[in-house]
């Protein structure tokens, strides 16, 4: 028989374990006395023995131990024990993922949220094999016991999907956090390899049977010592009634009154095949080392960010004078408001500390500020104070706290900007002249990137004095921490030292682990991988200039793969310094676009403030706005949000996040084929036993790219892959608009800007 043919057989062999009934691990490891093949020659019998006499004088736990009424012949292969890092199994584990740089950084998932576990799982020869992903807590409790899946019997590879607890939405202030809190930190992943001895013996006797051949007599008697050996196994853990099947079964393979087609038939059906699936006899379990999974608490995979200045919110035009009276922490309420209003869960401030004067910049970035320029808040620092004082004219820090437990009282959290920098004002510059750099003439030199220049900030240098810099950083976001704060998104943190924040990020979590980082960080892809090795829980990313088909097909894949689990990429398709020229050009219908692509593409996304309002004139030779708010107060008129509808599809999609757990995790996504070079569709689905609600839950979101232009694709739909029905239709309800369709393996799309940019379908289960 050929390796292609055995390999097609055993595909048609279930070999899951349900998650409640597979066997315990440790008595399984202990001594399971399962699956080996048949042994017929005494002499390679007595080697066995030998063998496991040996193996049990070293390591008593881990030997196999056949049953005292098992025959020689159906002695089970034994269970290794692994005494040093490298060494093999009797069952071969490699590349458990995920697991980059040798497990020093440990893959990161939310609590609750679905991850896939892969693993190359092999042994010798043409005998089958099975494989086991164990998941444990760090108190070492098993929480998972699933059977992988051979999705590629060439490569020996091996999948799974987990779920490390449940999903919750519960806050760090809120009451049921203390056991939110105990539940995070490093749990672990190990596969288990077994040599699968009724699959193999199966797969040999359903042949002999077929071609008559001369051995088919030994081969039933080996399944009915086989299956009377399985239905003894403790570590099966097989109920009474299970038993009495096992042992019905293999009377029948030994009952030579009957043709050998029945005889087999005893053990070749769909009760045998269930137990086979759900507690299988699993001989030489082999495993691999445990690979470490951080478990991080709600809202660090899956948040909505809202962002916007409190100066701006509730600021106004003085009637009598004509000038702009700057808004403040108190009037900032209504930004939390509307934030709430649209589903967002955190709401993210800009800095709020005293602006220098010296060198302050004016509108749009000028050199020479004007009189009433109230400066770029991220030129931190004052006479009035510096990273722990709040600017007057915002307010006190008693006002802060006010509106940290009004966004609590709302649901929301706070995130608080965290630019390391410093105004020529700063209080640093005379306390620590050390933390920055001097030029030979004794000056301190400003930041720039040439051409550009940064007249207004000292970048901070690392290189004298490091270790007082992190405890002062340390010692900052404690104080903001204590006010209410629970995540910094910190500014430009790639142009600092990685190790710098990985010293302050693991003190900061050591007292406060419920606090969370965002990196801002549009940069090369090491640093930012590095930035999220060092703690940094979120990312921002390339996400704005991927608007080609080609390029976000691509950039869905690399978002939520394996690299989804030490990189959360948050979505935002606008910040202060960042407009395309997409969202410029493609109007009404390109905002709809970009913010279907960022809430459903990212389980983090964020949106910032005037979005709303359609504001896309970019500053001349710039991707940024116009008239910028990093330099200027805004006056809105928030009244006209109704006018464009970009509010209320915020308000939709955060709806669809909430109400769809196949939008929490970071790998679940599969981009579907379509013929249509302007139309993306991409499928996020997660089983249901991952979902809560006992039902799986798949979205499929079709996008036409083009903001003036309608578009027609075929989209086609692999039914199977996603669970669905492969004889009929499969009905789903566009989510946007409450419209129903029925599709099937091919279907036709046609959208247009004007009136649908894109479908969110959830199937109808």
């Amino acid at each position: 028989m050929t390796e292609s043919s055995s390999t097609k057989v055993t595909t048609s062999i279930p070999t899951a374990v349900s998650g409640e009934s597979s066997p315990d691990v440790q008595s399984a490891s202990a001594g399971n006395p399962s699956s080996a093949g048949t042994r017929r020659t005494s002499a390679k019998a007595s080697a066995t023995k030998t063998k496991r006499k040996a193996t049990t004088t070293r390591r008593r736990r881990s030997a196999s131990k056949p049953a005292a009424d098992t025959p020689d012949a159906l002695i089970a292969a034994p269970t290794l024990p692994i005494d040093e890092p490298g060494q093999f199994g009797r069952i071969n584990v490699l590349d458990v993922t995920p697991n980059e740089e040798g497990g020093l950084y440990p893959a990161r998932v939310e609590l609750g949220e679905q991850f896939t576990v892969t693993a190359q799982v092999f042994i010798e020869g043409r005998t089958k094999v099975g494989a086991t992903t164990v998941l444990r807590t760090p108190r070492g409790k098993i929480m998972a016991n699933r059977t992988m899946t051979c999705v590629n019997p060439g490569l020996d590879r091996w999948t799974v999907e987990l779920q490390a607890g449940e999903h919750s939405d519960v806050k760090p202030w809120e009451e049921g956090f203390a056991a939110v809190k105990r539940q995070l930190g490093n749990w672990t992943v190990t596969v288990e390899g077994w040599e699968d001895t009724f699959a193999t013996w199966l797969h040999d006797a359903r042949i002999k049977v077929r071609v008559h051949d001369s051995d088919v007599e030994n081969a039933l008697d080996e399944g009915a010592e086989l299956l009377t050996r399985w239905s003894k196994t403790r570590a099966s853990k097989l109920h009474a009634e299970a038993k009495k099947t096992l042992q019905a079964a293999a009377a029948t393979l030994a009952n030579k009154e009957l043709k050998p087609a029945e005889r087999l038939a005893g053990a070749d059906n769909d009760e045998i095949a269930a137990l086979h699936e759900s507690n299988p006899l699993r001989d030489g379990v082999s495993e691999s080392r445990p690979v470490k999974l951080k478990v991080e608490r709600p809202k660090s995979s899956f948040a909505a960010w809202y962002q916007f200045f409190p100066r701006s919110e509730g600021a106004y035009v003085d009637e009598a004078t004509g000038k702009i009276v700057q808004g403040t922490l108190k009037t900032s309420v209504s930004g939390l408001e509307r934030a709430k209003a649209e589903g967002f869960d955190i709401v993210y401030l800009p800095p709020i500390f005293p602006i220098g004067v010296t060198n302050r910049k004016g509108r749009n970035n000028t050199l020479v500020a004007g009189p009433d320029d109230p400066g770029s808040p991220f030129g931190i620092g004052s006479e009035l104070g510096g990273h722990d004082t709040v600017d007057p004219l915002l307010g006190t820090m008693d006002d802060f706290k006010a509106l940290t437990a009004k966004a609590h009282e709302l649901g929301l959290e706070i995130a608080l900007d965290f630019a390391l920098q410093c105004s020529p004002d700063h209080p640093w510059v005379k306390e620590h002249p050390n933390w920055f750099r001097h030029k030979p003439d004794g000056t301190i030199a400003f930041a720039e990137n040439p051409p550009k220049k940064y007249q207004d900030i000292y970048p901070i240098d690392f290189n004298a004095d490091m270790e007082g810099i992190e405890k002062e950083v340390v010692r900052l976001m404690n104080l903001w921490i204590d006010a209410g704060v629970t995540i910094f998104r910190v500014d430009n943190p790639h142009t600092k030292p990685v190790r710098f924040w990985q010293d302050v990020i693991a003190a900061v979590t050591k007292k406060h682990p419920e606090t969370l980082f965002l990196a801002e960080a549009f940069t090369r892809p090491g640093m930012m991988r590095a930035l999220s090795y060092a703690g940094f829980t979120q990312s921002h990313c390339y996400f704005p200039w991927r608007n080609t088909k080609e390029q976000l097909e691509e950039y869905l894949n690399t978002t939520n793969c394996d690299d989804g689990f030490y990189q959360h990429n948050t979505f935002w398709p606008t910040t202060p310094d960042i407009l395309t020229a997409y969202v410029r050009d493609n109007g009404i219908a390109g905002h709809a676009v970009r913010a279907v692509l960022a809430a459903l593409g990212s389980p983090s996304w964020g949106i910032y403030n005037g979005y709303e309002l359609i504001e896309n004139r970019q500053r001349p030779g710039f991707e940024e706005q116009i008239d910028n708010e990093k330099y200027e107060i805004k006056v809105r008129d928030w009244s006209q949000a109704k006018e464009y509808g970009i509010a209320e599809m915020l308000t939709s999609l955060n709806r669809i996040r909430r109400e769809h757990p196949a939008t929490h995790s970071y790998h679940n996504v599969t981009v579907l084929r379509s013929s249509d070079d302007n139309v993306l569709a991409f499928v996020r689905h997660t089983p249901a036993e991952f979902t809560g609600t006992g039902k799986p839950d798949t979205l499929i979101v079709v996008v036409n790219l083009d903001g003036h232009n309608a578009h027609q694709s075929l989209i086609h739909l692999e039914l199977g892959d996603f669970g669905l029905p492969t004889d009929r239709g499969v009905q789903l309800k566009d989510e946007l608009t409450g419209r129903e369709f029925t599709w099937g393996w091919d279907n036709f799309v046609s959208l247009a800007p004007w009136a649908d940019v894109a479908h969110v379908l959830s199937v109808q289960y």
